[in-house]
């Protein structure tokens, strides 16, 4: 995890950076800074921040993977990596979903709620797709 932190913290460092540029380009000579790119950048360098110490504070609670290891071969990455679902039509739902929303916010508010019921169906679809009950022992 310390790359994907490393990751983070530089990209953040480097939005920070341009934050101060850009504030100091957009200054509008007696009228003040250009807001929304201002209030982007910061937010955006926070973001990336915050993502990094997760990153910091989740490789210190867990082993050390092969990849942090600068002298780590690649065999020793392989393994099993989790369960994918081979198909699965929720994704569609949901992404159907989330344009309609999209849509609703740009058309009306009305499409919006119309659109909420799809939207959870889809996530509680997608949540319980390989739920078959509980087991008994």
């Amino acid at each position: 995890m310390k790359t994907e932190a490393k990751l983070f913290y530089g990209i953040g460092l480097f939005i920070l950076v341009m934050f101060g540029i850009y504030t100091v380009a957009t200054m509008n000579y007696g009228r003040g800074v250009e807001p929304v790119g201002v209030a982007c950048l910061l937010l955006t360098s926070g973001l990336l921040f915050m993502c990094g110490f997760f990153f910091s504070l989740s490789g210190k609670k867990s082993d050390p993977r092969p990849d942090d290891n600068p002298d780590g071969e690649i065999d020793e990455v392989e393994g099993d990596f989790g369960f994918f679902a081979p198909h699965s039509w929720w994704p569609l739902v949901l992404g159907f979903g989330c344009a309609l929303m999209m849509f609703g916010a740009a058309i009306g508010w009305w499409v919006v709620i119309i659109t909420m019921p799809v939207l959870v169906i889809g996530v509680i679809g997608w949540t319980f797709e390989f739920f078959r009950g509980e087991e008994s022992i």
